[in-house]
């Protein structure tokens, strides 16, 4: 069992509603009470690190003074739909490195992460490695999402 970790960064999630509840990871890490859900992202918020596959600067270990100072905002929508990160701006948003998913709806597949697999990577690359392991925990599929992915996240991690 892992256990919960002691340095704990603030999770966000600016939900749409696009997904099926049965299998949207945001909605269950929230019935966990392991993130916290939000309508707009202003005040503190800005501060933030927004996950965005659109920004022109990757996810780094130089980002975790803003991790944990602020937290991490991951934008949970349909992949159909993923044209409304264009619309959304934030001084700090940054990209994650190609990942491979191992959620069951994507198995396998570079870059179509689900929100829990973003934000896990975000915390695994800024130096928040517990805190990654104890969310993806949460998933029976979880584990396996480092474990294919291990050699890249330690590479970027250390760069």
């Amino acid at each position: 069992m892992i256990n919960y970790p002691k340095k704990f960064v603030n999770l966000y999630c600016l939900h749409y509603g696009e997904c099926d509840p049965n299998k949207c990871t945001s909605i269950k890490l929230k019935n966990l009470n392991l993130i916290k859900f939000i309508r707009k992202i202003s005040g503190k918020l800005k501060n933030c690190i927004l996950l965005n596959p659109f920004s022109d600067q990757e996810i780094s270990n130089k980002d975790a003074k803003i991790v944990k100072n602020y937290g991490i905002i991951v934008i949970d929508c349909s992949w159909k739909n993923i044209l409304k990160f264009n619309k959304i701006s934030n001084i700090n948003s940054r990209r994650l490195p190609s990942l491979i998913a191992a959620n069951p709806v994507n198995y396998g597949k570079w870059e179509k992460l689900s929100s829990i697999e973003a934000l896990s990577s975000t915390l695994f690359l800024t130096g928040f490695v517990e805190q990654a392991r104890f969310i993806l925990s949460k998933f029976s599929w979880g584990p396996e999402f480092l474990k294919i992915n291990q050699k890249l996240l330690e590479k970027k991690k250390n760069i």
